[in-house]
């Protein structure tokens, strides 16, 4: 397959279906019917790609985040909760 010079330099990033603060993903579940027929499905994270202001760093920040983080950050603050997922391991 010959590809022109445009489509060499291009670039696909596949963003993950991950929470950036919580970690939360994806889980494997089955469809049930009535005859108690079981298919597999996936069950996603309720995710929002969300605009945060941080004071301390006076810049603005997009992260994908799940809605019960959203919650979280109402109530703890959007600092907190980038550190605190910072010492969990989600965020750089």
């Amino acid at each position: 397959m010959h590809l022109d010079f445009k489509q060499q330099n291009l670039k696909l990033y596949i963003m993950s279906r991950v929470c950036e603060l919580t970690g939360k993903k994806a889980m494997v579940g089955n469809n049930v019917s009535h005859a108690l027929n079981r298919t597999k499905r996936k069950f996603n994270a309720n995710l929002v790609k969300k605009r945060f202001y941080i004071p301390e760093e006076d810049k603005w920040v997009t992260l994908k985040v799940s809605t019960s983080a959203l919650k979280t950050i109402n109530k703890i603050g959007i600092s907190a909760a980038i550190k605190e997922a910072k010492t969990k391991g989600f965020l750089k």
